[in-house]
């Protein structure tokens, strides 16, 4: 039987010292396998293998949207260890597989211009409380394994939320669309920054242009249910002037992939 460390549901409450001390503790004392438990480090070959050669396949949420695997298995203890427990020396790993999709979504629309994968945002108190944002984490490590790849590409937090929504998990694919329905907005022009370091793309320094113009954006997250999160995303964005080219996220869950197991993600 696959060990955890903690119910897939309950968030780790910790900050970034602890994330740091448990980094620590994770490579003096190796825990067995997050995907399958077996006692060969965070991440075993087999796992690792799983998450590397999965072909990602699209997804009804919206067009040019592809998920590197189904939400089952080790993929899903993966993400959740990854998401509520902070093991993030899984990062690398799962954003090598978010890179993947993201290829994968952009072959029907090839182009020169570079990237720039767009998170879905979390909510900032779900990111206190996890202390740390998973999503940008695998965003970031993604536009990494894109840029090893020759791409040019990066990651940039574009979107928040513009208002309150409720907790998604129980509600149906309608009551999620309706309960996200103009929840989301661009960030203001001023929060725009480009790295002044180019061995850190990804980084924000100093403000000195309006906008990620002349790049093409790519929806990315770690999971999609009903796809309510991205297509909220692609509005917004859409409003802003900046229309997503693709969309990509390591796993998809029920419907997608026809899998027969309870949703509790909330996306």
């Amino acid at each position: 039987m696959p060990r955890t460390s903690a119910p897939p549901h309950r968030q780790s409450h910790r900050g970034p010292f602890a994330h740091a001390l448990t980094g620590l503790l994770d490579a003096l004392l190796p825990a067995p396998c997050a995907g399958c438990g077996a006692d060969l480090g965070h991440l075993c070959p087999e796992c690792r293998h799983l998450l590397a050669t999965t072909p990602p396949t699209p997804v009804a949420a919206l067009p040019r949207t592809h998920a590197a695997a189904p939400y089952d298995g080790p993929v899903r203890r993966l993400l959740l260890a990854h998401k509520e427990r902070g093991a993030l020396g899984l990062a690398g790993p799962l954003g090598d597989t978010l890179a993947r999709a993201v290829r994968s979504a952009l072959v029907p629309c090839p182009g020169g211009a570079p990237l720039l994968l767009v998170p879905i945002p979390s909510a900032r108190a779900a990111v206190r409380a996890r202390g740390h944002d998973p999503t940008l984490r695998l965003a970031r490590a993604a536009a990494g394994a894109l840029r090893r790849e020759g791409l040019d590409a990066r990651a940039l937090p574009l979107l928040r939320h513009a208002r309150p929504v409720a907790d998604q998990a129980g509600l149906s694919a309608a009551e999620r669309h309706r309960n996200l329905r103009g929840a989301l907005t661009v960030r203001p022009p001023g929060r725009f920054h480009r790295p002044d370091r180019p061995d850190r793309p990804d980084r924000l320094d100093r403000l000195d242009r309006p906008g990620p113009t002349g790049y093409r954006p790519v929806l990315v997250d770690d999971l999609v249910t009903t796809g309510a999160s991205l297509v909220e995303a692609a509005r917004a964005l859409s409003a802003a002037g900046l229309p997503p080219a693709a969309a990509a996220t390591v796993a998809a869950a029920v419907p997608h992939h026809r899998r027969h197991r309870p949703d509790t993600s909330g996306r």
